[in-house]
């Protein structure tokens, strides 16, 4: 490929030339994005049909209420909940090695 000094060239030559690259670009890559279409179509005789990324919906947004708000609460109580076992379990453990909790 050849060199360009792109420091010689004006904002028109540069603004031509990232436009030329940009097109180029778009060209190769829909060109391979057929090449593995194709390939996939041939593969899918094989086995589950793979479904295309384009085609899935977005998940909904879940609406604040109420209920939504009383899972997070539940999540937060056992938490804490499993801190306190968690520090019970530790003391047991270092009155079983013989180590005293401050």
């Amino acid at each position: 490929m050849a060199k360009i000094d792109l420091d010689s060239l004006g904002i028109e030559e540069l603004a031509g030339l990232r436009e030329n690259a940009t097109d180029k670009l778009f060209e190769k890559v829909a060109v391979r994005r057929a090449e593995l279409e194709a390939e996939l179509e041939k593969l899918a005789q094989y086995g589950k049909p793979v479904k295309k990324a384009e085609s899935a919906p977005a998940p909904p947004k879940a609406k604040k209420t109420e209920e939504a708000k009383e899972p997070k609460e539940q999540v937060a109580k056992a938490h804490d909940q499993g801190s306190v076992t968690n520090a019970a379990a530790t003391r047991q453990q270092d009155k079983a090695s013989g180590n005293k909790a401050a």
